[in-house]
This record gives C-alpha cells, sequence and structure tokens, in this order.
C-alpha cells in the first residue's frame, strides 16, 4: 500500500541545514528543560505509602479513584491486583508540621484509615487487605538507576546490531537519533510537567524501539540502493531512499498514532501516560527519520564504497587458500 506516487522525489536533503538546526534548538531546550525544571516524578520513584485494600464484589479502578479524589486524595496511584476485588493506592505522604515526631509507620497507619474511611462512604464491603506500608525514596532512586541502565543497555544493543548488519556510520547515525528522540521526548515531558511514573519510562523504551525500526528500514533501502546504482551522488541515494520509504513511514505511524490515541482516550489513567508519551515519540521519530539521520550519514560520509559486498578482490581475501 502507497500514499505517495512512486515517482515521488522530495528533496529532503536538501533541506539538511534548517532541519538540523531546528533539531539542534528542540535539543538544546530539551536538555534546559530537564535539567532545569527537572522531571516530575511520580510515586513510583518518589516513594510514598502503598495502601491495599479487599472489596467482598468486584469494583471498577475508576469508581476507587473517584472515591479517593474526593476525598482529597488527587494524585493517588490506584492499580488492580490481578483481579476485581484486590486494589492496590499508592499514595505521597502528608507534609508534616515542623517538629513532629511520628514515625513513617505511624504516618502511614492515619493516611490508610482516611483512604479507608473515604472508600467506605461509597462502598461499605471494603477492607484492608494488609497493614500499609511505607515506600522510601531509596526505591525509587533504585528505579531511576535501574531505568537509565536499561535505556543504556538498549542504545548499545542497537549500535552494535547496526555495526554488524551494516557499517559502523550507520551505528553511529542511529545512535544519535536515537539518543535525539529520547531527550526531546523526555525534554517535552519535562516543560509540560507530566507525572513521570513507570508506565512513562516503559513507553521511553518502546520509542526507542519503535523509532529505531523506521531507521532500520531507511537504512536497509539506502544500502540496496548503493548497490544497485552505478552512478549516483551520496545525498540523491538518501533522498531516494527516503522517498521510497515515505508511504511505509506515514503509514506505520498514523496507525500506530491512532491506537496510542484510543489507549489514552479509552484504556483509562493507568496507561494515559504511556500512551501520551508513545504519541509524543511516534512524532519525533518519524521526523528525526525523515530529516535527522540521513543528513548524519551523509555527514559521517558514508559511500558506496562502504557498502559494496567484499569479494575475493580483496587482496586480503585473495591471499587466503
Amino acid at each position: 500500500m502507497e500514499i505517495f506516487h512512486h515517482d515521488l522525489n522530495i528533496d529532503f536533503l536538501g533541506m539538511r541545514k534548517v532541519s538540523i538546526v531546528i533539531s539542534a534548538i528542540l535539543l538544546i531546550v530539551s536538555v534546559w528543560a530537564i535539567t532545569v525544571k527537572g522531571l516530575n516524578y511520580g510515586l513510583d520513584f518518589t516513594g510514598g505509602i502503598l495502601i491495599q485494600v479487599n472489596y467482598e464484589q468486584p469494583v471498577d479502578v475508576g469508581e476507587v479513584r473517584n472515591a479517593l479524589g474526593k476525598a482529597g486524595f488527587e494524585h493517588a496511584v490506584v492499580q488492580s491486583m490481578g483481579g476485581t476485588r484486590d486494589i492496590s493506592i499508592r499514595l505521597q505522604p502528608p507534609k508534616q508540621a515542623p517538629g513532629s515526631k511520628q514515625s513513617p509507620d505511624q504516618i502511614a497507619g492515619e493516611v490508610s484509615k482516611r483512604v479507608l474511611t473515604a472508600l467506605q462512604a461509597g462502598n461499605t464491603a471494603v477492607k484492608l487487605a494488609q497493614p500499609p506500608d511505607f515506600v522510601g525514596p531509596e526505591v525509587g532512586q533504585e528505579l531511576k538507576t535501574s531505568g537509565i541502565y536499561a535505556v543504556i543497555v538498549v542504545i548499545i544493543g542497537i549500535m552494535f546490531y547496526l555495526g554488524m548488519r551494516f557499517e559502523k556510520r550507520f551505528a553511529v547515525a542511529a545512535v544519535a537519533s536515537e539518543i535525539h528522540d529520547t531527550v526531546i521526548t523526555l525534554g517535552i515531558i519535562a516543560l509540560v510537567q507530566r507525572e513521570f511514573d513507570m508506565t512513562v519510562l516503559a513507553s521511553i523504551l518502546a520509542v526507542v524501539g519503535y523509532s529505531i525500526n523506521d531507521k532500520v528500514v531507511v537504512f536497509d533501502r539506502v544500502r540496496e540502493l548503493f548497490r544497485l546504482t552505478r552512478k549516483a551522488e551520496t545525498p540523491q541515494i538518501l533522498n531516494r531512499a527516503i522517498n521510497n520509504t515515505l508511504s511505509r513511514t506515514i503509514i506505520t505511524s498514523v496507525f500506530t498514532a491512532i491506537t496510542m490515541a484510543s489507549l489514552g482516550l479509552f484504556g483509562g489513567d493507568a496507561v494515559h501516560g504511556f500512551a501520551i508519551t508513545m504519541l509524543i515519540g511516534i512524532l519525533v521519530g518519524t521526523l528525526s527519520s525523515i530529516f535527522f539521520a540521513s543528513p548524519i550519514l551523509l555527514w559521517l560520509g558514508v559511500s558506496k564504497k562502504d557498502l559494496m559486498p567484499v569479494t575475493r578482490e580483496n587482496p586480503e581475501l585473495a591471499r587466503r587458500p
């Protein structure tokens, strides 16, 4: 299926100076937003009070969230625990008055009583499943560290794979694009101060995977055209590769975006952050596949010679038996 004519010939590489300048500005703004404004970490990373309740009858998570919202717990993280009767609730601990000597367990106990009262106002058949637990910020710090390691491992794995499959300059261009997409997506989240929780972290990793898929398709076409074309300059090959894969890029992005929009609209609060982050990542990743990755490849000096299969005419191979 194609939405553009197969002879489409838009000079994307001719716009590379403008696109690189725009990318540089977005990266600077994103780094500023991340370092100055910072990410608005959710309970997954800051710690808090964990309360688990049990209902006698199946209950909707949305009803529990609404009941807590009416009682003043607007930012509670409410999740089902694998069924429709057991619910997990995480809350920020209340600010303590100066000089207060309450222990974390005492604070958790008081908050759990208020939560239970709020829930019983709408449904009396609810009780604590187990004593409340206070989760310190140390756990959140471990999650932050693990998340950073996960992103680094993914990017290194992608670089290694592309270096083996194509050529090292393709790997460098792909990793530069991945860093570009990840930083700008995080920068937008920091700029609007959207809550950064585990679902958003999972979405960032998904964006990295989604974005690289687009680049691999374009790079694959670049390699194919280099091998099929006798006389053509590198910018012409890169332009033709982008134009040849443009329909596939747009169609994939649009349908994935529609899926994520549906998830965000109808999936509930638990996956809302994931869907919104994916939508941002899809937009950034699609644009970088067209306007950022190939100019970087051109700047790195990739040529037809780099991609031709090695033959026995190679002096080193010719000496082999």
